[in-house]
């Protein structure tokens, strides 16, 4: 998880990521920003994220994001 806040922390800088849910509703990650996540997590985690799992979700808060991190690796993806 210290990997993905990180990589938040480059894209965005302080914002308190642990603390927010609401990070797409909230706005603090726009469409562009998801799109340079996404391209980070690849890099990072080795997985692919396919376009259904690009939904809010998985992206208001931390925790989401490592769940869909996790996820896809034991997936193979």
């Amino acid at each position: 998880m210290d990997t993905i806040l990180d990589i938040l922390d480059e894209l965005k800088p302080g914002v308190d990521w642990r603390g927010r849910t609401d990070l797409v509703d909230g706005r603090e990650l726009d469409s562009l920003t998801i799109i340079s996540l996404i391209a980070e997590l690849e890099d990072a985690f080795d997985v692919v994220v396919p376009a259904v799992e690009i939904v809010p979700e998985n992206f208001n808060s931390l925790e989401g994001i490592w769940a869909l991190v996790r996820r896809l690796r034991e997936q193979g993806l």
